[in-house]
């Protein structure tokens, strides 16, 4: 059962769901919540070597994205990052998103940005039971025109899925849990050594 937005409210007052910081019940809209775009980006560069292999063996590939992954960029106030056309980007959400063991969130770009040609996910959109940290966003423009993403726009909206029971393995309990208590964007390292 997805959570409306009485109940979102009712969860995030009784600290069963936590977003940090605490957004303006004002953008709880029906069943979801607005996020907002962080100054954070993470660019993708070495186009020359267009292949980044991802059958080989855990050092070859971690040593393959190290070299076509940039260092975090920050976008000054009143600055947008301009993405091209078919060119793709990772960014962050402002918010922190801290889940229960019970409650699945589902990521959605707006459907006015979406119109212009962003994509803000490309395939993970769910945010697991037992998340805790920031949205790392996958910024697509399959769009003709440019698009500037000024930091503290609206740039997706977030919805709540009651589990049918307490998740056994929720995503803070894994030992391997590659993306947990992200504060910043990290890149895809795909193994951890």
């Amino acid at each position: 059962m997805r959570l409306c937005d009485v109940d979102i409210e009712k969860w995030i007052i009784k600290k069963k769901l936590i977003i940090d910081p605490l957004l303006n019940f004002k953008e709880i809209n029906g069943a979801t919540i607005d996020v907002h775009l962080s100054k954070n980006f993470r660019i993708f560069k070495n186009y020359s070597k267009k292949i980044i292999d991802l059958g080989g063996s855990p050092k070859k590939i971690k040593s393959s994205l190290k070299e076509h992954i940039s260092n975090e960029i920050y976008i000054p106030e009143g600055k947008s990052f301009l993405l091209k056309p078919k060119k793709f980007v990772l960014g962050m959400t402002v918010e922190r998103i801290s889940t229960p063991n019970n409650l699945v969130g589902w990521l959605d770009g707006r459907s006015s940005l979406a119109r212009l040609g962003l994509m803000v996910h490309m395939t993970s959109h769910r945010i697991d039971p037992g998340w805790n940290g920031n949205i790392v966003l996958e910024f697509f423009n399959a769009g003709e025109h440019i698009l500037g993403l000024s930091p503290g726009m609206a740039i997706a909206a977030l919805s709540f899925e009651i589990l049918s029971g307490v998740s056994r393995r929720p995503y803070n309990y894994r030992k391997h849990s590659k993306y947990l208590n992200q504060s910043g964007i990290l890149s895809s390292l795909i193994y951890k050594e």
